[in-house]
């Protein structure tokens, strides 16, 4: 199961105090919180996708919360002026249809391919929200489309310009798919590398509710007995956040690499 990534806002040193605690709560699972703080301020254009981004992040480690993100995405697309508010308005409207697709909820494929064009055409080559583009379309490439070749080209592209824009947040998603696609391929030194790069930046990044799923991802790269200590890691986190994201339950069960 592919998850959500955004800007990791808050992560670093010297961040805006808000984004500091937007993080916190963010990365503890408390989105619902943390698009709280930032409603007093939601009609700024960032700002408002950011809350957006948040609830969309929300639908699709609990698969709850789908009106308040739709809500919240049209508030952000109302507000939206400039080319880049637009476009990132537009990534995450292609990101909230593939998220219902992806959990059942309903079929948007059509949609999110279309809202993803929209944000391509919008977002300019050097803008900042590019990576996090490459990334989605990436996702889309993989999980409803199989396209496994067109994902790892858009996943490279996203790993490059997230490397460059010091988004470790992003990079921690971007080695989590590429390892994914090289496990697939039954390249276990390759996806080994990846899994354990994701899992050491979101450990630095103190990105909790990330974590139970890079440690089972490696885990499903390990002989044992090293797979069954990371996934009873993973379970312990899973537990202790109550359960989220929900859909990693199925992933917590032995199927080590041989």
């Amino acid at each position: 199961m592919a998850h959500t990534a955004m800007s990791g806002a808050g992560t670093t040193e010297g961040d805006d105090p808000l984004q500091t605690a937007v993080w916190r709560l963010r990365s503890r699972a408390c989105w619902t919180d943390a698009a709280a703080l930032l409603a007093p301020t939601a009609g700024d254009p960032p700002v408002a996708v950011q809350r957006a981004a948040l609830l969309i992040e929300r639908c699709l480690y609990t698969e709850t919360g789908w009106a308040e993100a739709e809500d919240a995405l049209r508030a952000a697309e109302a507000v939206a002026q400039a080319d880049d508010d637009r476009g990132a308005a537009a990534c995450e409207r292609g990101y909230l249809a593939y998220a219902a697709t992806l959990h059942g909820v309903r079929d948007r494929a059509d949609e999110a391919r279309a809202a993803l064009g929209r944000a391509a055409a919008l977002l300019g080559p050097s803008s900042p929200g590019r990576a996090l583009l490459d990334f989605r379309r990436g996702l889309l490439a993989q999980y409803l489309a199989d396209t496994p070749q067109a994902a790892r080209a858009a996943y490279r592209r996203a790993h490059a310009a997230a490397t460059a824009q010091g988004d470790t947040l992003l990079m921690s998603f971007t080695w989590r798919h590429l390892a994914g696609l090289a496990l697939r391929e039954g390249e276990l030194a390759e996806a080994r590398h990846g899994f354990a790069e994701s899992l050491r930046l979101r450990e630095e990044l103190g990105y909790l509710v990330g974590t139970a799923p890079a440690l089972a991802a490696l885990a499903d790269a390990e002989p044992e007995p090293e797979a069954s200590r990371l996934r009873a890691e993973a379970q312990r986190l899973f537990r202790l956040l109550g359960g989220v994201p929900t859909w990693l339950a199925a992933h917590l069960v032995p199927h080590p690499a041989a």
